[in-house]
């Protein structure tokens, strides 16, 4: 069976007003239409985005990926209300034996997927490997990187993405390690300066972790880590709650990153009442929209990614298309997947509807609507 939405799509190539056709399997085989302008895609309404690609998720539902069980499964279901067809589950710093627990867990979710949920591609490990002047909001158990436990993990749950400080003794020495071995190597929670970012980069470092946020910063004397990102990277995270990151940084970071792109850094909180929830081992208090250790240091955040999709084009003032590229074309390019963030014939008919006003309507992975979802059925046609 084939089926068919249609509404003001997004393509490669820009906005189409038309048709996108899925087959059988989940994947887009065509689309038809005639061009127009993202202000006219909004206009329009029914806009069709590509399924955002969140690479940064701690939690949402009030449950946290370090729990193990089926905490992760619940986090994947909310933020797939959202829009978020694709994400990776993101640890703490945490002992071997919880980071055990919690991969353990989450194999079997990885490997197979589950109905309603976003794909859950794999695991960021933010920690161990990172320095402890620089912990943020992680627990004390930061270590340096060892290929050997990195290794056991992997082979619970597929690691796609490491966090390390490349300043820690022996963490720059294994980075080009790490990545002959296929892992995609990110700088964070470093008090390392500019010309460690530079080498890291130079060995094969790819990206850095919610840029501006627990590194060392610009100065024009000491550019720091954040100058090594501004002049040299090509891909990094950034938060855009508007809490993590003024909308002034981020626009100036987007002019200096080609393919910076957005992550949630979400926590248990999300989606949930104010309160007191758990980041891994840390408690942590929603409130006031943010989330907070009780010394009141940032914990990760509350933010979805339909709301990041709004911030950039109503805050930060970007177009439409540059927007839905960085929340998802760019995050799946820097995994290095062709068939996910984007909707061209061949990929995944990962798509969410949005609304005039960019509000979510309806959610379909791989080409099926949202399980729970009633959706406007009178934009989707099937043939037999």
């Amino acid at each position: 069976m084939t089926r068919s939405l249609a509404g003001s799509i997004l393509t490669p190539g820009g906005f189409v007003a038309g048709s996108l056709h899925i087959d059988g399997h989940g994947r887009i085989t065509a689309i038809e239409g005639r061009d127009i302008s993202p202000e006219q895609a909004r206009e329009n309404g029914d806009i069709l985005l590509p399924g955002f690609v969140d690479l940064h998720v701690h939690g949402g539902a009030g449950r946290d990926v370090m729990e193990g069980g089926d905490a992760a499964l619940q986090v994947a279901r909310r933020h797939a209300e959202h829009g978020t067809t694709a994400l990776l589950a993101t640890t703490m710093t945490a002992p071997y034996d919880d980071l055990e627990a919690a991969l353990g867990a989450i194999g079997t979710l990885c490997r197979e997927g589950a109905p309603g949920a976003a794909r859950v591609l794999g695991m960021h490990l933010e920690g161990p490997y990172i320095n402890a002047a620089k912990l943020g909001a992680q627990p004390d158990f930061a270590r340096p990187v060892s290929l050997d436990e990195l290794r056991r993990l992997d082979a619970l749950a597929p690691v796609r993405l490491l966090t390390l400080a490349p300043e820690v003794p022996g963490n720059m020495d294994a980075i080009a390690a790490l990545c002959g071995a296929g892992y995609r190597v990110q700088i964070g929670h470093t008090a390392g300066d500019y010309e460690q970012g530079r080498e890291a980069l130079a060995r094969g470092a790819r990206g850095f972790t919610h840029l501006f946020n627990a590194m060392t910063p610009l100065h024009h004397r000491l550019p720091g880590m954040v100058g090594a990102a501004l002049a040299h990277a090509q891909y990094a995270e950034i938060i855009p709650d508007l809490l993590h990151v003024h909308p002034g940084a981020i626009r100036t970071a987007m002019r200096c990153i080609p393919h910076l792109y957005c992550v949630t850094d979400s926590t248990a909180a999300t989606g949930m009442p104010d309160g007191e929830y758990k980041l891994g081992r840390q408690a942590v208090t929603k409130c006031l929209g943010g989330v907070r250790l009780a010394d009141g240091t940032l914990a990760g955040s509350t933010l979805t990614m339909d709301r990041a999709l709004r911030n950039l084009v109503d805050v930060v003032g970007l177009a439409l298309d540059d927007a839905a590229r960085r929340v998802a074309t760019y995050p799946a390019d820097f995994l290095e997947l062709t068939d996910r963030g984007r909707l061209a014939p061949g990929a995944w008919a990962d798509v969410v509807r949005l609304d005039g006003e960019l509000r979510v309507q309806a959610v379909y992975l791989q080409g099926r609507e949202r399980e729970g979802q009633e959706g406007d059925r009178r934009h989707v046609a099937h043939a037999g």
